[in-house]
């Protein structure tokens, strides 16, 4: 039985680059001692905020050793291994070194569009050929294929390695039915940061939170007190943050919180193609927004 229980805030961690778009290690290691530092519950390395698509094999083993070595530990590190090639996942389950990382989260297969049969196939393929606790990542508006709660159920109840969901299907009736049917040990995570409150208060863990990467400990609290079913302070931080949220994603994620953490001097402004920095009207109303927060930017 897997005793691994990814709860409170986890952050989907980024990935900075310097002018020349090659990986700024530095900076790498500089975001994760700020996210220990200041209550990150885990970390979640190499999921879609890390902008893992543009990332060769190389860079990708490289940040994952990094991080696991400078963590040290100290929080549990949840790793994307996902994709839409069932035989080379299994195959890479099978042969990659995974010391050091915790759990796996792994998308539902994006672009070729399984159906539910295929997406439950898919998944048990990837549950039988490893030991490291699954958890299961439903991104319709990323996909193109709903996993429905039918499906995320199946699943859950029928391998024990599969611990958990992160949901962001912004379908709460659909989050809500998961929640209610589900096995005692399987959990629910919120993959928006927008919707982590309500859905705690209906039942699930925490979050997967990209806004994290800037205010891991105002967002941090924001979780813990609605876990504690403190909602009336959970509910103030949450709504602090609501405009927040929109604005972030207005120019795809991750360039809404790498353009906050460059103005915080954590990192430069950059990003891989196809994904292209903020526009300048956006990062003003993020940064009108900041200051009314009373956070320096």
């Amino acid at each position: 039985m897997h005793t691994t229980r990814l709860k409170g805030m986890g952050v989907a961690l980024i990935t900075p680059f310097k002018e020349d778009e090659s990986i700024d290690y530095d900076a790498l290691i500089r975001m994760v001692d700020y996210l220990v530092q200041n209550n990150a519950d885990y970390i979640c390395v190499l999921g879609t905020t890390a902008e893992t698509p543009t990332l060769t094999e190389e860079e990708k083993k490289k940040i994952k050793e990094l991080v696991v070595e400078r963590v040290n530990g100290k929080v549990p590190i949840l790793l994307g291994v996902g994709g839409n090639n069932t035989r080379a996942l299994v195959q890479q389950l099978k042969n990659d070194d995974f010391t050091g990382v915790d759990a796996i989260l792994s998308v539902v297969p994006y672009y070729n569009k399984p159906s539910q049969e295929g997406i439950y196939q898919h998944y048990k393929a990837i549950a039988e050929a490893t030991e490291l606790p699954i958890v299961l990542y439903n991104v319709p508006g990323r996909t193109g294929v709903n996993m429905t709660a039918a499906t995320t159920l199946r699943i859950a109840r029928e391998f024990k390695n599969v611990i958990a969901i992160k949901e962001a299907s912004g379908n709460i009736s659909q989050m809500d039915d998961i929640i209610k049917n589900k096995p005692e040990s399987f959990d629910v995570i919120s993959g928006d940061d927008g919707v982590a409150f309500p859905l705690i208060t209906l039942g699930a863990v925490g979050v997967i939170s990209v806004i994290g990467n800037a205010f891991p400990k105002e967002f941090s609290r924001m979780t813990r007190l609605a876990l504690q079913g403190d909602y009336a302070n959970a509910l103030q931080i949450h709504h602090r943050f609501t405009e927040l949220f929109d604005l972030l994603f207005v120019d795809g994620n991750p360039a809404g919180v790498k353009s906050i953490l460059s103005a915080m001097g954590m990192i430069e402004n950059k990003l891989r193609l196809p994904l292209v920095p903020t526009r300048i009207t956006t990062f003003e109303a993020i940064r009108k927004v900041l200051n009314n927060l009373n956070i320096k930017c």
